[in-house]
């Protein structure tokens, strides 16, 4: 079974200063220079993703491929279908995708180092009290039900700490995004009536349950490879 704690173990120098890098500036290009500050952030994006590809082994290999093919297949479900929330061009920006692959990676390198029990219970304790006053207040009901889906995750995923640490990173990277007006989430979710803050405080369980279908989907490849063929042992004379 492919866990998070085994992937990324020798990283590349650096690594997770490039992906915060490109995740932060990217952002501000796309929001500051328009559609020239787009296609610079999808080329700085896929270049990370690439150079990151090239250093992985064959896990993290998959599991950068799988999590930009999952997350551009959710991405056009919650965002150009659903409406839940839209990009500034009614687009869907092609650094995205790829995006959410640095952003795992960039998860997985964190949850190497952080305390592992103490970063869940922090979170899962947080996020409780404030998705009772963001339900009781209709504030962000919808932040309140996603908060149940990341609590799921945690109850019945093994990588726990990864969802932990997702659900801060997202929500910073949302604060960040939504404050320059990359992107904007519909106040009433569409079909549902609820009431949604801009970002949903728990928009992390998006990214926990994405992580956690990227490393089923890793362990589920690798499963399929034919078992090494060992040579019969001569007969003993």
């Amino acid at each position: 079974m492919i866990r998070a704690s085994s992937l990324w173990q020798s990283p590349p120098p650096r690594a997770a200063a490039h992906i915060v890098a490109v995740i932060g500036v990217g952002l501000v290009l796309d929001a500051w220079l328009g559609w020239p500050g787009q296609h610079a952030a999808t080329l700085w994006a896929c270049a990370v993703w690439g150079w990151l590809f090239r250093a992985g082994g064959p896990a993290e290999r998959r599991s950068l491929v799988l999590c930009t093919l999952i997350a551009g297949g959710g991405e056009v479900v919650l965002s150009l279908v659903w409406g839940l929330y839209d990009y500034q061009f009614g687009n869907l920006p092609l650094f995205v995708p790829p995006g959410h692959a640095l952003l795992m990676t960039l998860g997985i390198l964190v949850a190497h180092r952080v305390p592992a029990r103490a970063t869940v219970a922090a979170v899962l304790i947080g996020g409780a009290l404030y998705a009772g006053h963001a339900a009781w207040s209709d504030t962000d009901r919808l932040g309140a039900c996603l908060f149940v889906l990341y609590a799921a995750c945690v109850a019945f995923g093994r990588d726990r700490t990864l969802y932990s640490v997702m659900f801060v990173l997202a929500l910073i990277m949302e604060l960040h995004g939504t404050a320059l007006a990359n992107w904007t989430w519909a106040p009433v979710v569409p079909g549902l009536g609820l009431s949604a803050a801009n970002p949903p405080f728990a928009a992390g369980a998006f990214y926990a349950l994405l992580d956690l279908l990227v490393l089923a989907s890793v362990a589920a490849l690798a499963s399929l490879r034919p078992a090494p063929v060992t040579p019969p042992s001569p007969p003993s004379p």
